[in-house]
C-alpha cells in the first residue's frame, strides 16, 4: 500500500514538473528551458545539416545533437504517457484509457511524431530519409513550453470562426476579381487572362499584397479594376489581423488575471477577502519579478509601496541581524503607513514574484477595509515593538533610551533626562 502510494506521488510530481506544475515551480521551469533550447538548438541542426558543406564539416556534431534530442524526447513521451492519468481531462478514466486518451491527442501526437520517424529508420533496413522531414514538428513542441505559442494557438483556437469567416469573404472577393478581370482582359491577354482559373491565380496574389509581376493588367479599365482590388486586399487582410491582436490582448490579459489572482490568493492577510474585495484588491495590485541578489528597497529610501511575497524569498538586512521573509510575507508597510522613509534594506535571495501595491493605493484600500487595516496596523506594531519612527526612517533609539518615548507617548521636556555629551539624538 505504501509502495503504490509512493508511486503515485512520484507520477503526480512527473507531472506537475513536466506540465509546468504550480506557479512559481523552479524544478518545471527548469526543466521546461531546458526542453526548449534543446528544442531550437534540434531545429537549428536540422535546417544546418541540409547545407552539404557543414553536413560534411559537423556531420558528428549534428548526429550527437539528434541523438541527445531523441533520447530525451523518447524520455519524455513515456513519462508523459506514464502521467497521463493525473492530466485533469483524464483523471476520471482508467489508467489504459486515459493514457490512450492522450496519445490520440493532437498534444500527444505531435510528441509521438516527434520520435517515431527515427524509430522506424532505425527497426526498418529501407531508406526512410523522407521520414526524417518529420524531425521539423518538433517546433510545434514549441507550443506547449512557450506561454506565448500557447496563447496564440488558444487565440486561434477560440477565434476559428471569425477567421474561417474572414477566408471566405477572402474567397469570395477574388472570385468577383478574378472573374471582371477575366472579361475585362481575355481579348487582351488571352494566354494570361483567357480563363477565370488564370484570373484567379492574379487576383489571390494582388489581394495578398505580393503582386510578382507575372500577370499585369494592360488596358486601361483592367488597370482600374486592379486597383480596386488593391485596395479591397489592405481591408480584407487587416480582419483577421485586428481579430486576432484584439483576441491576443484578451487572451494575455487573462492569464495575467488568473495569475495574479493566485498570487493574491498566496497571502495570508488576504485569507479573509471575498471574490469582489480580491477583485477590488487586485485592481491596485500590480507584479514585479527580481532575481536573487537585488535590493528591492534600501534604507534611507522614500517609503511609496509596499510588498507582499508570492514567491521566492527575500532577507531584511537589519542593524542588529537578518530576517528572512517568504510566500505570504509581506514588508514595507511601516514606511507606508507612518509616512517615513524605509528603516531597512531588503534584497532577494531566491528569483521572487512580488505584488506591489502604492501607498495611496494602499490608504484607500484600507479605509475601505477596516478588518485589513487593523490586522496590518497589529502586525507593523509587532515589527516595531512600540517604537516610533522619524521621518528620516530611523527608530529614536537614543530617545527610547533617554526616556524621550514612555508608553508611546512623548515625555514632557521637563521630565527628559538630559542627554550626554556626544549622545545627541540624530535628526
Amino acid at each position: 500500500m505504501a509502495r503504490s502510494t509512493r508511486i503515485a506521488e512520484i507520477r503526480r510530481r512527473t507531472y506537475e514538473i513536466l506540465e509546468l506544475g504550480a506557479f512559481g515551480d523552479w524544478v518545471g521551469l527548469m526543466v521546461s528551458r531546458l526542453i526548449l533550447a534543446l528544442i531550437v538548438v534540434n531545429l537549428v541542426s536540422i535546417t544546418l545539416e541540409s547545407v552539404p558543406e557543414l553536413a560534411v564539416r559537423f556531420g558528428a556534431l549534428f548526429g550527437a545533437i539528434e541523438m541527445i534530442s531523441i533520447a530525451v524526447f523518447t524520455v519524455e513521451y513515456l513519462l508523459r504517457l506514464w502521467a497521463a492519468v493525473e492530466h485533469a481531462p483524464y483523471s476520471e478514466l482508467a489508467g489504459q484509457r486515459a493514457r490512450i486518451r492522450y496519445a490520440l491527442s493532437p498534444a500527444g501526437i505531435v510528441d509521438l511524431l516527434a520520435v517515431l520517424p527515427f524509430w522506424i529508420a532505425l527497426l526498418f533496413p529501407v531508406d526512410l530519409r523522407i521520414l526524417l522531414v518529420f524531425r521539423t514538428v518538433r517546433f510545434l513542441k514549441l507550443a506547449r513550453y512557450s506561454p506565448a505559442m500557447r496563447s496564440l494557438l488558444d487565440v486561434l483556437a477560440r477565434e476559428r470562426r471569425a477567421l474561417f469567416g474572414c477566408f471566405v469573404v477572402l474567397i469570395g472577393v477574388a472570385l468577383v476579381a478574378a472573374s471582371i478581370m477575366y472579361h475585362v482582359e481575355r481579348e487582351a491577354q488571352p494566354d494570361k487572362l483567357g480563363t477565370i482559373p488564370d484570373a484567379l491565380w492574379w487576383a489571390v496574389v494582388t489581394l495578398g499584397t505580393v503582386g510578382y509581376g507575372d500577370v499585369v493588367p494592360i488596358t486601361p479599365l483592367g488597370r482600374v479594376v486592379a486597383t480596386f482590388t488593391i485596395f479591397s486586399g489592405i481591408i480584407v487582410l487587416a480582419l483577421p489581423i485586428g481579430i486576432i491582436a484584439t483576441a491576443f490582448a484578451e487572451e494575455i490579459h487573462r492569464r495575467e488575471f488568473v495569475v495574479t489572482w493566485s498570487m493574491v490568493a498566496r497571502v495570508p492577510l488576504f485569507a479573509g477577502l471575498n471574490a469582489a474585495d480580491i477583485g477590488d484588491i487586485m485592481r491596485l495590485l500590480r507584479s514585479q519579478t527580481v532575481d536573487p541578489g537585488a535590493i528591492i528597497v534600501r534604507r534611507g529610501d522614500a517609503g511609496h509601496s509596499m510588498y507582499f511575497v508570492a514567491t521566492g524569498e527575500v532577507e531584511i538586512e537589519l542593524k542588529d541581524g537578518h530576517i528572512r521573509l517568504g510566500v505570504g510575507d509581506f514588508f514595507g508597510e511601516i514606511a507606508v503607513l507612518e509616512q517615513t522613509r524605509r528603516t531597512a534594506t531588503v534584497k532577494a535571495i531566491t528569483r521572487t514574484s512580488l505584488l506591489v501595491l502604492d501607498a495611496q493605493d494602499l490608504h484607500a484600500f484600507l479605509e475601505r477595509s477596516p478588518d485589513i487595516a487593523a490586522r496590518l496596523r497589529e502586525v507593523a506594531s509587532k515589527r516595531l515593538g512600540g517604537k516610533r519612527i522619524t521621518p528620516e526612517g530611523d527608530i529614536l533609539r537614543e530617545e527610547l533610551a533617554e526616556g524621550v518615548i514612555e508608553d508611546g507617548k512623548p515625555r514632557p521636556p521637563a521630565a527628559r533626562p538630559r542627554a550626554k555629551s556626544g549622545h545627541g539624538r540624530r535628526r
